[in-house]
């Protein structure tokens, strides 16, 4: 009996060191929603990569058209995690959906693009003309109204331009069929209509806001005090991907390009390849983690426009909605 004492004492420890990990393996998959933009692309590389599964994190990752829909998917508790863009997040915040937005994603992606065959040249010429944008009130219209058609083009939003609302994926057909005369879109949409021929870029957005901050990190004050310890395993899992974007760009490319199905594109008789759009697209866009002090100011300006422009009913400072502690925390573990 005296021998079998070490080893049922060793036979406990290793029993009691695995509850934890069965414990890990019984919880529930944390609910990732992403905006289907090749910005969110360490959405995808942190799944593709198993960057998850090496912090021990059990994921159900899903894509949605908008920022508003994946808001919606997480008022409804539905989604306990999000990549999506700020504005969303603290609109509906303002309407009572307590969240906090942890880390950055991407710098820029949002571009202008204009039928060759019109005289649009810059934005003050879109004044009297058709443009592709997306949902109203949504993030990118955000940025569109605000920014770009009030601050550089000194247009009025609702008078001088005639806005229609469409899917990104559809906006490139509805410029070559000259439905629109111009297109406010994002990655890998612009790109594609770019290489193809039948758009000129107008603006990018990044030449005049140099690496603005868009695509966040964000999670519902319930997801924050329920399952603290794997949102700390979520932002490690981002940064790795995010490092893996930086150093490894060949293989990312190949991965947002099977990712987001991207097709190979006809030019006249020159035949674009996928890798090519991604490479194309990574000119207007990169990807970053922290949330530096300038992009901090940003968002605090995009919800200056959102009060101006009636999407919320009430002012809000951006230390209401950031929270920078969990993405600290979770460097701290790299």
């Amino acid at each position: 009996m005296l021998r079998l004492k070490p080893l049922l004492i060793l036979l406990a420890a290793a029993a009691s060191c695995h509850l934890p990990l069965a414990r890990a393996a019984d919880k529930p998959p944390l609910r990732i929603g992403w905006v289907f933009a090749m910005a969110n692309a360490p959405a995808i590389i942190a799944d593709k990569k198993g960057f998850y599964a090496a912090e021990g994190l059990k994921v159900e990752v899903k894509s949605f058209g908008d920022g508003p829909v994946v808001q919606q998917a997480l008022a409804a508790g539905e989604l306990d995690v999000a990549y999506v863009g700020a504005p969303p997040v603290y609109q509906w915040f303002s309407r009572g959906l307590d969240s906090r937005i942890l880390a950055k994603v991407n710098y820029g992606q949002a571009a202008v693009i204009a039928d060759r065959s019109e005289g649009v040249k810059t934005v003050a010429d879109l004044k009297g003309k058709k443009l592709a944008g997306v949902a109203r009130g949504s993030g990118m219209d955000v940025l569109l109204r605000g920014f770009v058609l009030k601050e550089i083009g000194g247009l009025d939003p609702d008078k001088d331009v005639d806005i229609v609302s469409m899917p990104p994926a559809n906006m490139a057909t509805a410029l070559q069929n000259q439905q629109v005369d111009a297109i406010f879109t994002w990655e890998p949409f612009a790109s594609e209509s770019l290489l193809s021929g039948r758009g000129r870029l107008v603006l990018d957005v990044n030449q005049k806001l140099p690496n603005y901050p868009w695509y966040v990190v964000m999670a519902p004050a319930k997801t924050l005090k329920e399952r603290p310890d794997d949102v700390i395993r979520l932002l490690r899992a981002h940064i790795k991907a995010i490092d893996f974007l930086q150093k490894n760009p060949d293989e990312a490319n190949r991965i947002i390009a099977d990712a987001f199905q991207i097709a190979p594109i006809k030019n006249g008789s020159k035949t674009i390849e996928p890798l090519a759009v991604v490479q194309e697209a990574r000119k207007r866009l990169g990807w970053a983690w922290r949330l530096e002090a300038a992009d901090q100011q940003f968002i605090q300006r995009l919800m200056d426009y959102s009060l101006s422009l009636g999407f919320m009913n009430k002012a809000l400072k951006v230390e209401q909605v950031v929270d920078t502690s969990w993405l600290q925390r979770a460097e701290q573990g790299r």
